[in-house]
């Protein structure tokens, strides 16, 4: 009697529902959107450069108030500065949930990305309100046409940010299937990140350095009461 094999093979593996992302060959080594952002950051800087360099050339010349001592609030600032680089920290946290295919910790995470970014808009809606109210507008004196620009821009890239993180956000949630990919998230963690590190240098420049600018007759007084002070040592 022929003996009949009762052992089963080994099952087939299912495919899973989500692939390992197929990795473009470039010649450069880079996927070509990464390499498009990387392109689309550096005109960016060139871009931001020119705003703040435009605010240092007219550091200190506005001839009539309010001036930035009057007006800036460095304190404030500084909270709303913690936030947004928080933000920059959740972000990290989804890009690597992204990558290891962890579908709710990368909804968590981006969540977590947008209520930070939203709570710095907040700051800057209301910083922006109250030098509305101290009767600097955009129109006042060149620190208010410089510092309302620049400001005004990046809080436009955040906004801008935000926008394309509640859209990865809503992907995610309602379409597992074709959730955002792991470069999807990659992209858009190197633009937040990037407007990040341009507000790190714009609060470095603008209230940590530029924030305790007083009027021209001022900063003329001071700037001769020094040149007395080295007079009279040598």
């Amino acid at each position: 009697m022929a003996h009949v094999d009762t052992t089963h093979a080994p099952p087939a593996h299912e495919p899973s529902a989500h692939p390992p992302e197929h990795e473009e060959e470039t010649t450069t080594g880079i996927n070509h959107r990464k390499l498009l952002m990387w392109v689309f950051l550096g005109s960016d800087c060139l871009f931001f450069g020119s705003l703040i360099a435009t605010y240092m050339v007219y550091r200190g010349q506005s001839v009539v108030g309010p001036y930035p001592k009057d007006i800036i609030d460095v304190p404030i600032t500084t909270i709303s500065t913690f936030v947004l680089l928080m933000s920059s920290f959740a972000m990290v946290m989804g890009v690597a949930a992204a990558r290891n295919g962890n579908q709710k910790r990368l909804v968590q995470w981006l969540i977590a990305t947008i209520i930070l970014g939203a709570i710095f808009i907040g700051f800057q809606v209301y910083e922006f309100n109250l030098f509305r109210i101290e009767g600097l507008r955009y129109e006042t004196n060149l620190f208010s046409s410089t510092f309302f620009t620049l400001t005004g821009f990046h809080g436009a890239h955040v906004t801008l940010g935000l926008f394309w993180l509640l859209c990865l956000t809503i992907i995610a949630m309602r379409n597992p299937a074709g959730r955002p990919s792991g470069l999807d998230v990659d992209i858009a963690g190197l633009y937040w990140h990037f407007v990040d590190i341009v507000w790190i240098v714009i609060f470095t420049l603008l209230y940590l350095i530029g924030g305790f600018d007083a009027g021209p007759e001022v900063e003329h007084a001071a700037v001769q009461g020094w040149q007395w002070i080295t007079a009279t040592i040598m």
